[in-house]
């Protein structure tokens, strides 16, 4: 099922009755079911949320992702408790052995270069190395074949001069809104397979309680990349407006596209997480990634 994404850009009130979320602004009063939500992303500093909703939220996996007072997103709360078996999964994740981490994020490094190099295709950005970088990418990507792609992706991608920056302006803040919405997206379906996002299979960073969300993530960025693509070419707005974020927060109905159906971005990700859980538990060898375009 396809869930809800709700932005909520102005003061309100949020509290829970007779599992409906209740919103109240200044303006209007209004009831969403909880179990149709996947997504609530809090922009303004001045809202209200209860204890008891944010414990409804979250025990129906929905991803609560707070932003800061430059409106970009710099937190979410993740349900800790959302599978029969958690213990046992945490076991699994912390037990994995180092090659079978290093076969997962070369799987994972394989398939992002694949996606770059794909939506340079649909770009008629033909005649590129990524295809002959990712054939070549090593257990645990040694050879670093992941900053040669991006090196080349990124110079070719815009039609004018860019820099990849995490804290650039235009177009940079674009991505990086996009790339937080899909790390929540990601963290949600881990969470939701009873996987512990802090426990990476590539990323360590003390200080990153979503590395493992940041790993699955890497080969859907391209999503996000021609998300962003497509809005510089429909609108001359350089700035992050609520019509563009909406546009960003919507990444999750993209369609992606599996050996035997397609879906939205949101649903193939619980495949996607699935089947890394299969991994870890020694029943499956590959991650079940999807193809980003037909």
């Amino acid at each position: 099922m396809l869930k809800r994404s709700i932005f909520i850009g102005n003061k309100a009130k949020i509290t829970t009755q007779y599992e409906q979320l209740i919103i109240q602004t200044e303006q209007k009063k209004g009831n969403i079911p909880i179990e149709d939500l996947g997504f609530i992303i809090i922009e303004n500093q001045q809202t209200y949320v209860s204890v008891p909703a944010l414990n409804k939220l979250i025990a129906n996996n929905v991803s609560v992702v707070f932003c800061n007072e430059k409106h970009m997103p710099v937190s979410m709360l993740l349900n800790l408790d959302g599978h029969h078996i958690q213990q046992e999964i945490f076991s699994l994740q912390i037990k994995a052995s180092e090659p079978l981490k290093k076969q997962l994020w070369q799987q994972t490094v394989k398939k992002k270069i694949e996606h770059q190099g794909a939506l340079l295709d649909k770009l008629e950005k033909t005649g590129h190395p990524l295809d002959f970088y990712a054939s070549k990418v090593l257990s645990g990507d040694t050879t670093n074949r992941e900053a040669m792609a991006a090196a080349y992706y990124w110079k070719h991608l815009f039609e004018f001069p860019f820099v990849r920056e995490r804290n650039g302006d235009f177009p940079n803040l674009f991505l990086n809104y996009g790339y937080t919405i899909l790390r929540a997206a990601v963290a949600r379906a881990l969470s939701g397979s009873g996987l512990l996002n802090t426990l990476g299979i590539h990323h360590r960073n003390k200080y990153n309680a979503y590395a493992l969300a940041d790993d699955i993530m890497e080969p859907f960025r391209p999503l996000v990349d021609a998300k962003v693509l497509n809005l510089i070419l429909s609108s001359n707005v350089r700035e992050l407006t609520p019509d563009i974020k909406a546009a960003l927060i919507n990444i999750t109905t993209e369609t992606v596209y599996f050996e035997d159906f397609k879906s939205p971005l949101m649903v193939g990700l619980q495949r996607v997480a699935s089947s890394l859980q299969q991994c870890l538990a020694g029943k499956r060898r590959k991650i079940n990634y999807p193809s980003l375009w037909n």
